[in-house]
């Protein structure tokens, strides 16, 4: 088990590029599946999850070329069908929680997929509702096995239907827009999750001879193809990620350029971090973020405490909650951090309690942060990472804390963040990878 000890109180300076984005990467590398050609995919984070579904499409018989770090060639030519009956493959699968976006695919192009209770990050119950009646409208059936708690999904012939989908699900929508590109016929797709990673998808399946249309927008007509072809696509730099270096910024920053971060596609995301009154500047495609001696968390017009809630986009995405409630913890003033989709995604917060932090956790999904206007830092403590983007808030946490800290089960940070100590580290941080003995 491997764990960092980071030693806090070192201000950060200089330039850092974001990766590209890491639930982008998972969803075209799985869009690869729709062809026999090859697809040619650049800027693929060399992290702990999209590593490991490249090396489960290897395994499947994709033929799998590394053309450069961070690009690939993906040719799925030969797939074993019988390998996703295998006991291997349903283990593998069950640890990952990215192989649920290869169903989608694999039922278009060859009428038959294997579904199993994927894994992934432990914020409470993500549920898979969505795919299924998206697939079900689709013309496929569902038969549960029971010896190995799988579903197998079968369709010979997928056929154009309109749908409303219960819940803009990101995931949901992938799968269903891989699906419905072969399908006969038209697919109409109303209340479609419209992330920035479903518009570049988009593209990619269009680029390879799908018709989609309405992208950017909830309202998505795919007109069914016979087959689609190879393509070359570039995936854009992670928001997550931006999202995670203004915040540390932010916390111990001494002037940080974040370079090439994609700012069009940002939303609404540099705004979520004015409102608590972090100053970034724009410069090109460069977010610039100064010294910040102190920031004020903003509120309502009318007064009222300021409130950052996650909505589906173009509102703020759930991912960077966990990052704007620690850099709340040193702002002056007070925020109330809303949680509406994850039921466990703030319990992390008993750590940065520990640590000094004034929050009140009111319940699973609600927290009131009291800042401390830089006027008490926090200690410095021992730590579990319990999913990708509260192991990334305890670190901001530890970098800016006063003593040395230790955070265990960083896999979790592995699985969303490309070589994140020795890219600090250049900044001026002193964080360690050790592995217990």
């Amino acid at each position: 088990m491997e764990y960092f000890t980071i030693e806090g109180g070192h201000m950060l300076n200089g330039t850092i590029t974001p990766q590209g984005a890491k639930n982008e990467a998972l969803e075209v590398i799985c869009a690869s599946l729709l062809t026999a050609e090859e697809v040619n995919i650049k800027n693929i984070p060399d992290i702990l999850d999209v590593n490991n579904l490249i090396r489960l499409l290897a395994d499947m018989g994709v033929g799998v070329k590394r053309t450069g770090r961070n690009e690939y060639t993906f040719k799925a030519e030969h797939i074993n069908l019988d390998y996703l009956e295998s006991r291997e493959f349903v283990k593998k699968c069950a640890s990952l929680r990215g192989s649920v976006l290869m169903i989608g695919p694999l039922l278009a192009r060859f009428g038959k997929a294997v579904l199993t209770k994927p894994g992934g990050d432990k914020i409470g119950r993500r549920r898979l509702d969505t795919h299924f009646m998206g697939f079900k409208k689709l013309g496929a059936t569902f038969c549960h096995n029971d010896g190995s708690d799988t579903f197998e999904i079968h369709a010979p012939q997928l056929k154009g239907s309109y749908m409303l989908l219960d819940e803009a699900s990101v995931t949901g929508t992938a799968n269903i827009i891989m699906a419905a590109v072969l399908a006969q016929g038209t697919t109409t797709i109303y209340n479609a999750a419209c992330e920035p990673y479903i518009q570049q998808l988009c593209r990619l399946l269009n680029s390879m001879g799908a018709r989609i249309s309405g992208m950017a927008s909830n309202l998505l007509t795919i007109e069914g193809v016979d087959q689609l072809h190879g393509a070359t696509h570039t995936i854009l730099p992670d928001m997550i990620e931006v999202g995670s270096f203004i915040g540390m910024a932010a916390m111990v920053g001494n002037g940080i350029r974040i370079k090439d971060a994609a700012v069009e596609h940002l939303g609404i995301i540099p705004e979520a971090f004015r409102r608590l009154g972090v100053v970034i500047n724009v410069e090109g495609d460069d977010l610039v973020i100064p010294r910040q001696e102190h920031y004020e968390i903003d509120s309502f017009v009318d007064g009222s405490i300021m409130t950052l809630a996650d909505a589906p986009w173009p509102g703020l995405t759930p991912d960077l909650l966990s990052v704007l409630l620690v850099v709340a913890t040193q702002a002056r003033g007070s925020v109330l951090i809303h949680q509406k989709m994850f039921e466990s995604r703030l319990f992390f917060v008993d750590k940065l309690i520990d640590m000094g932090a004034q929050i009140i956790l009111c319940d699973p999904h609600r927290a009131v942060v009291v800042g401390h206007d830089h006027q008490k830092r926090l200690r410095a403590g021992r730590m579990s990472s319990p999913d990708i983007r509260a192991g990334i808030a305890l670190l901001i946490a530890a970098l800016s804390a006063q003593g040395t800290s230790r955070i265990e089960n960083i896999a979790q940070i592995d699985r969303g963040y490309q070589d994140i100590e020795e890219r600090l580290n250049l900044l001026g941080a002193h964080i360690t990878r050790n592995k217990e003995a």
